[in-house]
């Protein structure tokens, strides 16, 4: 235990700071300052080391979350990161974008603010970045193996290092120009900067995973030549085809979804671009979609310098506090101000688009809304609360329904189960011979750390699927498994 009175004499949370809003929205950087070591390892000390530690239970990675804070507050930062690496391939990854529900699990939370486990997380991996503690891990034996993984979010990349350091030849295809999938052109650089992306995936180049990005399946590879030349494949393509939203006007110009936008924004940083196509300068934006890409879409429109920005979600506003419907130790929907909506903008909740509107030459000039509330069969509009909002640009942040069909998935001919998504057993593997699926292709949309979780569960039934002599007869339930 790290310190048995800690939760005693520390009952305050401290996190860290967000840099000035008047600062930080002319630049792209990441919205946090570090906190020093000291306030970190004080805030470890109020750990517990619960008899029965729910923060386990709340992580899809099963984060051995009280033994680094231990380690935290005995100074033993080498050793954190050790424990840390036990579970998770990639800390810098969900220490920055994960919602924590560790921490909602976490049994102090039940009567005090509960331990900042995610930024004891951040904090442990880039001392341990700064240090040189991160260093290859090169398998000592080969297999001859060869594994394909399609796809190189966390899911892929989870996947790919894990077969790779069990000595199989892996290579991980992504069509887009570089690595990194939804964590490259989705997440803007002010929540995660790329470098982070760049230092992994040479960590795993000189550990023996090969890139290629720039290559669809499908299309530059067949599905025959990809299975001809590697022994398993791993899916881990994401669910990548977005929520629309088919109302009048939706052809008009100014009206994005916001996988459309928002890798502009993070090419423009990466120096492909000097400006973006879809740029928010001086217009007034509309984000329809109160989620994490909603906000971020928020963030860069600030950034971008639009004249307002308004989000819009059909859900009432969440409660500021845990609703007793939502009890310890699930993960409750509550209001939220993130750094983006720090930064101004308004949020309009409880409303539906009903249409955009023409500004008599083919663009959007406002939306027609229409207040609703919630009853057994959905949302019903309330009479009389029609109105219009301006809008320039506005974005479509609604989510995603599954992974895209054409293409790959085609010709491969997986089975897909209730809801679209690849069908997989417990081991992982597809109603194809030696194909197996991992993160939100599977799943549907779900959290980064489901994603390291699946693509390092994928690796374990990969490995055993490689390394038998006999192969296992292929078992898809006739219907989608539960998604748990």
């Amino acid at each position: 235990m790290a310190d048995p009175k800690g939760f005693l004499k520390i009952t305050e949370r401290e996190l860290p700071r967000h840099r000035p809003v008047d600062v930080r929205i002319q630049d792209w950087r990441e919205v946090h300052e570090d906190l020093d070591r000291g306030t970190v390892t004080r805030q470890a000390s109020r750990c517990m080391d619960c008899g029965i530690p729910f923060c386990h239970n709340g992580c899809p990675l099963g984060n051995l979350v009280p033994e680094w804070n231990h380690l935290v507050y005995t100074h033993d930062w080498a050793e954190a990161i050790e424990r840390l690496h036990a579970t998770n391939n990639f800390p810098e990854f969900t220490g920055r974008l994960c919602p924590a529900p560790c921490e909602s699990a976490c049994v102090l939370g039940i009567n005090q603010p509960a331990v900042t486990i995610k930024n004891v997380e951040v904090s442990i991996i880039d001392r341990a970045w700064e240090e040189g503690w991160v260093k290859p891990l090169p398998p000592a034996v080969r297999t001859g193996k060869k594994v394909a993984v399609v796809g190189s979010g966390p899911a892929g990349l989870a996947a790919a290092q894990q077969l790779t350091r069990a000595g199989h030849d892996v290579t991980v295809y992504e069509r887009a120009d570089r690595i990194g999938g939804l964590l490259r052109y989705g997440i803007p650089e002010f929540k995660m900067e790329k470098r982070h992306i760049d230092r992994r995936i040479a960590q795993m180049t000189a550990e023996g995973t090969e890139f290629r990005p720039g290559t669809d399946i499908g299309t530059d590879i067949t599905v025959e030549q990809l299975r001809a030349g590697h022994d398993a494949v791993v899916l881990a393509g994401g669910a990548t085809a977005w929520r629309d939203l088919p109302v009048p006007g939706r052809h008009l110009r100014g009206v994005h979804q916001a996988m459309e936008y928002l890798p502009q924004a993070n090419r423009v940083q990466l120096g492909d671009l000097d400006r973006a196509p879809i740029d928010a300068r001086g217009k007034h934006v509309v984000v329809i979609g109160g989620g994490d890409t909603g906000a971020d879409c928020v963030g860069t429109a600030h950034r971008q310098g639009a004249a307002s920005v308004t989000q819009l979600e059909i859900m009432p506003k969440p409660p500021a506090t845990r609703p007793d419907d939502q009890p310890w130790p699930t993960m409750p929907m509550l209001y939220k101000v993130t750094s983006a909506h720090e930064e101004g903008g308004k949020r309009i909740y409880s409303v539906n688009t009903l249409e955009f509107l023409d500004d008599g030459n083919g663009s959007v000039r406002a939306l027609r809304l229409v207040q609703v509330r919630r009853t057994d069969k959905g949302f019903a509009p309330v009479e009389g609360t029609e109105r219009e909002i301006s809008a320039d640009l506005v974005t479509l942040a609604m989510g995603f329904v599954g992974p895209q069909r054409e293409g790959m998935l085609e010709q491969l001919g997986v089975r897909l189960d209730a809801r679209g998504n690849v069908a997989r057993d417990d081991d992982y593997r597809t109603s194809v011979e030696g194909v197996f699926c991992a993160g939100d292709m599977g799943r549907g949309q779900s959290l980064i750390v489901w994603a390291i979780a699946e693509g390092r569960s994928a690796a374990a039934g990969v490995d055993r699927y490689l390394t038998q002599d006999t192969a296992l007869p292929v078992a898809v339930p006739p219907t989608a498994r539960p998604l748990v």
